[in-house]
């Protein structure tokens, strides 16, 4: 049984501007941030943000999602692997809604790349505002 269950999600912002016109070359870039806020000891909710936009010109092609997510915890278990978990769940959707909304929209769709988030860099802050970095 999962320790984190995905209970409910929604997509609580999507914005997306595409003034390419003609031949353009676009380099692509994207930005990803994502939060946990804990209700309970057994629940919390988690959003996941993600933009895509060009590199040189964001005014040229940009898009933006924000997708909310409801959680259970069911059993003890440490805050980053509630993150991971989360993170994993909301950047499916993200990405699968990012791929199908730009797709119909008049350019080739916008596929975002996967992300290893078990790899990445977690920090650990302390209370005096001091960053510690985990040695897991």
């Amino acid at each position: 049984m999962a320790n984190v269950s995905l209970t409910a999600y929604k997509v609580s912002e999507l914005a997306f501007n595409n003034n390419v016109g003609g031949k353009v070359q676009l380099k692509l870039s994207n930005k990803v941030s994502h939060n946990v806020r804990y209700r309970q000891s057994d629940s919390c909710e988690a959003n996941l943000t993600v933009e895509a936009f060009d590199k040189e010109r964001k005014d040229l092609l940009n898009f933006k999602i924000t997708v909310t997510g409801a959680f259970k915890i069911t059993n003890q278990v440490e805050k980053e692997f509630i993150h991971v978990e989360t993170f994993r769940e909301l950047y499916a959707f993200a990405k699968a809604i990012t791929a199908t909304v730009t797709g119909g929209c008049g350019v080739p769709p916008i596929m975002l790349q996967n992300i290893d988030i078990e790899n990445q860099e977690i920090y650990r802050f302390e209370m005096n505002g001091k960053k510690e970095e985990d040695d897991e």
